[in-house]
């Protein structure tokens, strides 16, 4: 018999039956990512290319990363990479991988800053820096700040801005929430903090507590721990007309807003909701 022939169509056929199999949540998108990455194009390249085979030096690499897949290792720390707000950001196992609920701060974010000069903006938690420097990329004359307690995640964040040509628009520290900062106001103050009760990190997908870092999950005994020190220390860091946005658990509604009214600052606290219609963002006034 003949050997196959191992064409970009067949690859992806066979690879998006693999995943599924292995239960895999999204089999196709995941095998065109891979084998995108793999090629050195974009998902759409693929398409009119379906008929070329790749050489079994590509293949090779192509069957390393699905291994990899398959044994838990999250596709966005495979191949490097992961789009957020039409920015592609680079990440690694020293951060979070951004999700798409957090986009839904970003647009509130910049929906307070629009008619807006030079306002001031910190990003508490920063990670890969996704939140502040989609803030800076669209708002051209918002004056950015992002803090992270992990040096190795800020290394990451410093990596994107420079890729992103954002380097001389975003200030980066490294601390714990809001202390490089000492003394400092802001307009607008962001987080998207660890906010999984310590508990419920073992029952979360493999994909998530075997691979991204607990310091940027974990919130403590009742996932609130980091909200309730933020919080905390937000007396004198707000301007007049200065706000709040955090990113909360689909849960935590209540918990976050009662914290942000017992700390006496704000008269409002608003809800935003996600895709999926689940309470996501809370903004304070």
């Amino acid at each position: 018999m003949a050997a196959e022939v191992w064409s970009i169509k067949r690859l992806l056929q066979w690879t998006q039956q693999f995943l599924k199999e292995k239960n895999i949540e999204s089999p196709r998108l995941e095998a065109e990512i891979l084998l995108a990455h793999v090629l050195g194009c974009q998902r759409i390249d693929l398409y009119v290319r379906t008929d070329e085979s790749p050489d079994e030096g590509k293949r090779t690499l192509f069957r390393g990363l699905i291994k990899k897949r398959v044994e838990g290792c999250p596709v966005a720390y495979l191949v490097g990479q992961r789009e957020f707000f039409r920015l592609n950001v680079r990440v690694t196992p020293a951060v979070l991988i951004p999700r798409p609920e957090t986009e839904f701060l970003v647009v509130e974010a910049l929906r307070l800053l629009k008619d807006r000069t030079s306002p001031t903006v910190v990003d508490v938690g920063t990670g890969s820096g996704c939140i502040a420097l989609t803030i800076a990329q669209q708002h051209k004359s918002a004056r950015v700040t992002a803090i992270d307690i992990s040096a190795e995640a800020l290394a990451v964040a410093v990596a994107n801005a420079k890729t992103l040509a954002l380097a001389e628009r975003v200030r980066f520290l490294e601390g714990d929430l809001l202390t490089p900062v000492a003394g400092e106001s802001f307009d607008l103050i962001v987080s998207n903090p660890p906010y999984i009760a310590s508990a419920e990190i073992d029952t979360l997908a493999p994909d998530v507590r075997n691979y991204e870092p607990r310091q940027a999950l974990d919130g403590g005994a009742d996932g609130l721990g980091v909200y309730r020190r933020l919080i905390g220390m937000l007396p004198g860091r707000l301007n007049p007309g200065g706000q709040v946005l955090l990113e909360i658990g689909s849960t935590q509604e209540a918990s976050v807003t009662a914290l942000l009214n017992e700390c006496g600052l704000f008269g409002n606290v608003k809800t935003f909701l996600d895709g999926q219609r689940l309470p996501r963002v809370l903004r304070a006034w």
